[in-house]
Parts: structure tokens; C-alpha cells; sequence
């Protein structure tokens, strides 16, 4: 098939972005013609960048290099009309497609359906909570994109659930995002492999999305005792200052990889056994992973599935997640494979649990490894979820 793959943003440092770098690697490997439209760029992928009119409209803040964001709510019809008829007609540029995958019900549904190609929506949840969620004007547009097209695919049934409650849109299928599980895997090599990557990170002149330029030599020995991992945004929806007071009162040692603004206000309290990195990729986290000994997840905040967790887990690192939303999707995978016994230590439903069942998991960690990793091979792989979607555009087209 020839694919047409539409993403607004980026290509890594959130889930959205790696969601659409990795689906546009696995659908190219597995034989297809796929173009992707986004603001970035990837040596191993074909890439188009359309220009913007004016603003890029964004969920959440941050800093663009070559882009001003607003936040969609923000943003008048005139220049929403705007970023996506320029989008738009990047993609009839581009010529003819089999299929048009968007991301975001805003504004992907409103770029596919002025794209004139047969589209299918990836819902994500960001657009969801962030920019729709009590704005009427923004779900009745998307309301009106989505009715032309072929199907929304969410990532989990929670995300499924809220597209139907704020939208009425109901042809939904729930496709996972997906796991490389052959690169997050277990490895020897981890802590040299790790090293590595740190060493070969460009200069840091201070830039939040860059990972800090002293990463290799803090790391070199922060691992003679129990690390848990987070990573993710720093931001407290994500749940990252509940996290850091947990570790704290534990006493506990941590990694904490993101970038976002509460950093400057958690890191000069977290202490020295809490090391703050900046932003990684999966070139770092691929061997960050396997040397610890947990991966939390504490978000507060709805989350449409857990990457990162499937991704921990992958990597035979045990996730403990945030029992909600799309979080409680991937723990009620993990207890499939858990011993019963231990069923409980996937997930945490209050503060308490979780102070309570940190230790408990890091003690089980040779226990928890190989089930959480059985997990993430039989559940969530990359094959699969590209397989899936193309099977589910056959079938519609």
C-alpha cells in the first residue's frame, strides 16, 4: 500500500511522536510505501515538512527550535483553518495514497478530511484531556471531521470510551501501540551500552530537550544498589512531584529522564540519590531500562495506554503504573502473566499502595523480569500493531 502518514509535531520526546516514528519504521519494513508529514525530520524514513502559516497549534507548552506553539484553545478558527488547509494541501502535493493515517482527533480529523484521501484517525488522548475536554466548539468540529472518516483507531479502551463521550463518534477499534521488542530486550552489555550513548550525545548549551552533558560520568556508579526508573514528562499530571516525595520518604534511589517545568522546581529538593538527565532516546533507554529494577508511571492525569511501561516491561524492567485509564490496560496485562501471588504489584490505586508496594516490587524483581518481558512479547510488538491497521484499512477501503 502507499501510506500517507500525518503527525503535526515531532518524531521523539513524546509518546505520540515515537508512536508515529515507530509506526512509520514498521510499516516500511513490512513492504509499504509510507511519507510522513510532521516538523522534524529522520534519516530513515521519507519525510515532507509542510510550512506553517503561523503559529504550530500545540496541547502543552513547550519550546519548538523553529516553530512559535499556542495552545489550540487559544488559537482563533482563522488560524486553526489555516495550519490545516497548509497541511492539507502538503499531503495532495505528495500525490495519491491508499491511505491516510492521522494522529490526533484534533487536528488530525480535520487535515484528513480536507486531504480528499481515505483517512483513518489515531486518537492519542492528549488532544482529548488537554484541548477538547470542556470545549463544545472543539469537539463539534471534531465531530463533523470524523464523519467522513474510515475509522478512529484508539489505543486502548479507556481512550475509546472518552472519544465516544466527547465526540459521539463510535466506529472505533482498539489497536495498542506497540513495543521493538527485539530492541528493548534484557541485555549484559547494559550499563557499558548506556554509557556509550551518554558519551555520544551532541553539546548541550542548555537546551531542556537535549539530555544533560555530564550524564555518562553521574551514571558511570549510580548503579551499585536499586534504581527505579521514570520516564516521561516532567509535569505534575504526569504525577512526577508524588513520585519524587515517595522516593524521598523511602529513601530510595531513582533516574528521572524528561524534561518539562517542574523540573526546576523538583530537582533542587529531590536530593543527591535522585538523578535528573534531561530527555533520552531509545538509543539510551534501550539500555537504561535493563538496569533497573522497577519502571513507575505515576500519572494523575488520564493516560491513553502506557508506552513507556510496555516498553519498561519489554526490557524485563517490572512496570508499577497508576491504576487508571489506559495504565490499568497494561496492568491488567502484566497480572496475566504474574503469579497470582503477586498479581498486585502491577499497579497502585493511592499514595499508600504505592509507598507500600515500591520496595515489594524491587524485591521481586527477578521474579517479576521474565514475566514482564513474556508480557510485552506476546501483547504488544510493532509487527502486530502494523499488521493490524493495514489489515483494518483492507477491510474498509
Amino acid at each position: 500500500m502507499r501510506i500517507h502518514i500525518w503527525h503535526g509535531y515531532l518524531l521523539s520526546g513524546t509518546g505520540s511522536n515515537e508512536y508515529t516514528r515507530a509506526l512509520a519504521r514498521t510499516l516500511t519494513a513490512q513492504g509499504h510505501d509510507v511519507t510522513v508529514f510532521c516538523q522534524d525530520s529522520d534519516p530513515n524514513l521519507n519525510v515532507v515538512r509542510p510550512q506553517l502559516p503561523g503559529p504550530l497549534p500545540v496541547f502543552v507548552l513547550d519550546a519548538y527550535a523553529d516553530a512559535q506553539p499556542a495552545l489550540i484553545g487559544d488559537l482563533s478558527q482563522q488560524d486553526l483553518d489555516a495550519f490545516v488547509e497548509a497541511n492539507a494541501a502538503a499531503i495532495r502535493a505528495a500525490g495519491p495514497a491508499d491511505l491516510l493515517i492521522t494522529n490526533h482527533v484534533l487536528l488530525g480529523g480535520p487535515v484528513g478530511a480536507a486531504s480528499g484521501l481515505p483517512f483513518i484517525v489515531k486518537a492519542h488522548g492528549s488532544e482529548l484531556e488537554y484541548a477538547m475536554r470542556g470545549n463544545p466548539a472543539l469537539c463539534d468540529w471534531a465531530a463533523r471531521s470524523l464523519s467522513g472518516c474510515l475509522q478512529v483507531v484508539a489505543g486502548s479502551e479507556h481512550i475509546a470510551g472518552v472519544v465516544k463521550q466527547l465526540v459521539g463518534f463510535d466506529q472505533i477499534s482498539v489497536i495498542p501501540p506497540g513495543v521493538d521488542t527485539e530492541d528493548m530486550r534484557p541485555r549484559d552489555d547494559a550499563l557499558s551500552g548506556l554509557l556509550a550513548e551518554c558519551e555520544a550525545d551532541p553539546p548541550n548549551a542548555g537546551n531542556p530537550r537535549l539530555p544533560d552533558p555530564d550524564n555518562a560520568q553521574r551514571l558511570a556508579e549510580f548503579f551499585d544498589r536499586p534504581v527505579v526508573a521514570y520516564v516521561g514528562k516532567l509535569s505534575r499530571e504526569k504525577g512526577v512531584p508524588l513520585l519524587v516525595e515517595v522516593l524521598r520518604e523511602l529513601g530510595q534511589r531513582a533516574v528521572i529522564v524528561g524534561f518539562g517545568p517542574t523540573r526546576l522546581e523538583l530537582e533542587p529538593i529531590a536530593g543527591p540519590d535522585i538523578l535528573f538527565t534531561g530527555p533520552l532516546q531509545h538509543r539510551h533507554l534501550r539500555y537504561l531500562w535493563p538496569l533497573c529494577d522497577v519502571s513507575v508511571v505515576p500519572s494523575v492525569f488520564p493516560e491513553a495506554f502506557g508506552m513507556v511501561a510496555a516498553e519498561a516491561a519489554s526490557c524485563g524492567c517490572p512496570p508499577l503504573v497508576a491504576d487508571h485509564s489506559g495504565l490499568a490496560e497494561i496492568a491488567a496485562g502484566l497480572r496475566q502473566f504474574y503469579p497470582a501471588e503477586l498479581a498486585d504489584l502491577a499497579a497502585f490505586s493511592s499514595r499508600d499502595e504505592l509507598v507500600d508496594r515500591l520496595p515489594q516490587v524491587m524485591a521481586m524483581r527477578d521474579v517479576l523480569s521474565p514475566c514482564a518481558r513474556q508480557a510485552a512479547e506476546q501483547l504488544w510488538s510493532w509487527d502486530s500493531v502494523g499488521r493490524r491497521i493495514t489489515d483494518l484499512a483492507q477491510g474498509l477501503l
